[in-house]
C-alpha cells in the first residue's frame, strides 16, 4: 500500500512528550495537564484553555536515578516517568491529575511534589490524586463523581480559573465525541478482510489523538480518515492471522510492528493506550448532569484488572470475546509490563479462561516498558503465528 500522507508526521510527534504541537498549544496560551490512567477522564483534560497529554517515556534507555527512588521492583513505565520528570521532561505542565489505582504510578506522581520536579519552573503547579472505586455500584458513582469534581474541576477553577460551568462541561463532550468518533471510523477499517490500514498505522493515530492537543490533531486524524476511503490496500492480504492485543501499558507503536512484521494483523487494541475501550462516545441520559454522565461513562467502559467484582471480572473475558468475533481474530494476545500486580494475575487467568471457555487461542507475554529482547519476542510471536496459522488451514479443511 502507500503510505499515508501523515504517516512520517505522526511518528514525529511520538518521539517528545513536548511535541510541535503541544509547544504550539502552549504559545497560544493552553495549560498542559498530564495524566497516565483511564480513570482520569480525558474529557475533563480537555475544557476550554486546556488540553490532556498522556504521560510517556519515548525513547527512555537508563532510569538509575527513579530507580534510587522507587526501587528496580516497580514497573518500568512507572520508573520511565519520573526518570523523564527529574530530566525535566514534564517542566511544562500546569498541573499533573493522578489517581490512586496503581500504586507504583501513584507513588511516582507523588515524587513531582515531593521533589519540585516542575515547581521551579510553575509556581501554579500542582498534582491531583482522586480516589477511585473498586466497582460499579451507585454509591461509588456518587463518590467517583464527587472525586472528579473536588480533585479535578475546583482545583483547575481555583488555581487557574478554568470555566467548569455545565455549559463548559457539555462542550467538553461534544468535541470529545466528535474526535472519538473519527477515532473509531477509522479504526473500523481493521475488521475488513483486506483492511487500507495497519495495526501500526492505527497505533500511531490513537497515540497522537491522546498526546497532542485535540483541535491541533484533528484536522490530521479528518484529512486521514478521507484518506482512507479511498486507499486501495494490496490485492491480497499481507497478514497471515489475525489477533487481539490487550494488557497494560503499551505506548511502542515499534511493539505493533514487530508482531505485524511476523505476520500477526493487530486488529483490535484492548490495551491501557488502546481505543477499546477508550474511544466510546460519552452519552447524557435524560435528567442526569454532564460530570454524572462523564463518572458513569468511564465506570462503565473502565475494562482495568483492579475492578475485582465478578461482573467485571467475567465482563473482561466476555469483552475480549466479542472484540476477537467483531473483529474478525483468530487468536489473543496478553502483555504485561514486569512487576504490574495487576495484569500479571488478569493475564494468566485470562490465558487459562479464553482457551479452556471461550475456545480462543492465547499467548501470554511479559515485557519491559522499552522492549530490548525483540529477538526473543519474535520468535515467541513467529510460533504463535505459525500455530494460529495451523489451525487456520485445520478449520478450512473442516469447513472445506
Amino acid at each position: 500500500m502507500k503510505d499515508l500522507k501523515h504517516r512520517v508526521f505522526f511518528e514525529k510527534l511520538l518521539q517528545d512528550v513536548k511535541n510541535e504541537l503541544v509547544e504550539k498549544a502552549l504559545e497560544d496560551g493552553n495549560l498542559a495537564l498530564g495524566y497516565s490512567c483511564y480513570y482520569v477522564p480525558e474529557v475533563l483534560m480537555n475544557l476550554s484553555g486546556c488540553f490532556s497529554v498522556r504521560l510517556r517515556a519515548p525513547g527512555t534507555a537508563d532510569t538509575s536515578i527513579a530507580t534510587y527512588y522507587m526501587s528496580e521492583k516497580t514497573c518500568m513505565y512507572s520508573r520511565s516517568i519520573l526518570e523523564r520528570a527529574i530530566e525535566g521532561g514534564y517542566n511544562f505542565f500546569s498541573a499533573l491529575l493522578s489517581t490512586e489505582t496503581c500504586g507504583m504510578m501513584h507513588r511516582a506522581h507523588e515524587h513531582f511534589e515531593m521533589l519540585n520536579l516542575v515547581k521551579d519552573e510553575n509556581e501554579k503547579f500542582f498534582v491531583s490524586h482522586i480516589d477511585a472505586p473498586f466497582v460499579t455500584k451507585d454509591y461509588a458513582l456518587k463518590h467517583y463523581e464527587k472525586q472528579l469534581q473536588k480533585h479535578i474541576l475546583d482545583r483547575l477553577h481555583e488555581v487557574y480559573g478554568v470555566d467548569i460551568s455545565e455549559k463548559a462541561l457539555l462542550d467538553a463532550i461534544e468535541k470529545h465525541n466528535e474526535l472519538c468518533r473519527v477515532v473509531t471510523e477509522i479504526g473500523a477499517y481493521r475488521k475488513l478482510e483486506n483492511p487500507p490500514l495497519t495495526g501500526y498505522e492505527f497505533h500511531l493515530i490513537e497515540l497522537c489523538s491522546e498526546c497532542c492537543p485535540h483541535d491541533l490533531i484533528m484536522p490530521y486524524l479528518k484529512e486521514t480518515l478521507e484518506e482512507l476511503k479511498t486507499r486501495v490496500p494490496d490485492e491480497k492480504p499481507w497478514y497471515q492471522v489475525r489477533v487481539v492485543l490487550a494488557g497494560g501499558e503499551n505506548d511502542d507503536p515499534d511493539f505493533t510492528k514487530l508482531l505485524e512484521d511476523c505476520g500477526a494483523f493487530v486488529v483490535a487494541d484492548r490495551y491501557c493506550f488502546g481505543s477499546l475501550p477508550g474511544r466510546e462516545e460519552i452519552v447524557i441520559k435524560d435528567n442526569e448532569s454532564a460530570l454524572t454522565a462523564i463518572a458513569r461513562h468511564y465506570l462503565e467502559t473502565n475494562e482495568c484488572p483492579r475492578f475485582m467484582n465478578p461482573e467485571k471480572v467475567h465482563g473482561r473475558k466476555q469483552y475480549l470475546k466479542k472484540l476477537a468475533q467483531e473483529y474478525h481474530a483468530d487468536g489473543l494476545i496478553v502483555q504485561q509490563m514486569k512487576f504490574c500486580e495487576y495484569w500479571e494475575y488478569e493475564r494468566m487467568y485470562c490465558q487459562h479462561v479464553m482457551e479452556s471457555e471461550y475456545g480462543l487461542p492465547c499467548m501470554g507475554i511479559e515485557k519491559e516498558y522499552k522492549n530490548t529482547s525483540t529477538g526473543q519476542l519474535r520468535t515467541r510471536f513467529q510460533a504463535f503465528v505459525e500455530a494460529l496459522t495451523f489451525k487456520k488451514a485445520e478449520r478450512g479443511m473442516q469447513n472445506g
